[in-house]
């Protein structure tokens, strides 16, 4: 496959709180993408509702987990963890919890392809 300088670093914003979209699409792409090496970088944003799902749900936590064990950068919104209460239990998953408006405006003005889910 053949890409450009600017399509070898994949963002995902997840922010759906749905299982079913992380587990069949969201998770299952982005984790896909680092194994199989599509793009040179992937990072998963964790923001809004889809933090009280990484920590509700023990299979979605698994996945994650499985993911950061496979290169995935994961990272996720410190306002909204603040706000869900969640900020202590995202850190001791080992996922970087910070302000995330500005590093995701850096990503999209820098060339990162940006998928949401």
């Amino acid at each position: 496959m053949e890409q450009d300088e600017a399509g070898t670093k994949l963002a995902v914003l997840w922010t759906s709180g749905d299982p079913e979209v992380a587990h069949r699409v969201g998770l299952m792409y982005t984790h896909a993408a680092q194994r199989q090496q599509w793009f040179d970088t992937t990072r998963l944003i964790i923001w809004g509702p889809s933090q009280k799902l990484v920590i509700a749900d023990k299979d979605v936590q698994a996945k994650v987990l499985q993911m950061m064990e496979d290169g995935v950068t994961v990272q996720a919104c410190v306002v909204c963890a603040t706000m869900y209460g969640l900020v202590d239990d995202l850190r001791a998953l080992g996922i970087e919890v910070k302000p995330m408006g500005l590093p995701l405006t850096d990503l999209i003005q820098s060339g990162w392809d940006v998928l949401t889910f």
